[in-house]
């Protein structure tokens, strides 16, 4: 991965002429790079500020990464690409709804700034390129698990509640 710990653009120059691959570039630091933790190289965005507030910031922040994906697909990333930056945003998301793990994940994974070093790749060297089937497959597989972890979580709830109010 490019240095995270600085807040330097992403994108080379001749790429961030293209208006929508400049505002990728500057958006994705502001939500993984903008600021730093004082005496260290740590960096963190408005992706960790949100992670703070339960559930309305991860939604705000996965709403805020689509944009991205969206902005990045419309602009030749090929379907194979596309599939690794969802597959980079939805573990953002899935692990960024445990409390506190997420918000140390959201610190050291930088889905945003990941996926904009592919889009830069793909650019530059022509990587990412060729099927899109294998990263389908675990992306289903994700959400399968996703489904079967609520599922469970709920059913639980379900019968602690149940258990309490017999008594």
């Amino acid at each position: 991965m490019n240095n995270p710990s600085s807040n330097a653009p992403i994108f080379t120059e001749e790429q961030r002429s293209v208006p929508q691959l400049a505002w990728v570039d500057g958006f994705s630091r502001l939500l993984d790079t903008r600021f730093r933790i004082p005496g260290t190289d740590i960096r963190f965005g408005a992706d960790f500020i949100l992670g703070l507030i339960p559930g309305a910031g991860d939604l705000i922040s996965l709403a805020m990464s689509g944009v991205l994906v969206a902005t990045m697909a419309k602009h030749g990333a090929s379907p194979r690409l596309v599939a690794r930056m969802l597959f980079n945003v939805g573990l953002d998301a899935l692990v960024g709804t445990i409390p506190v793990l997420g918000n140390i994940f959201d610190l050291v994974y930088k889905a945003n700034y990941r996926n904009a070093l592919l889009m830069r790749e793909y650019y530059e060297v022509g990587k990412h390129r060729g099927s899109v089937w294998p990263v389908i497959l675990a992306v289903v597989i994700m959400i399968l698990v996703l489904i079967g972890i609520i599922l469970w979580g709920f059913f639980s709830a379900v019968n602690w509640l149940l258990d309490v109010m017999q008594g």
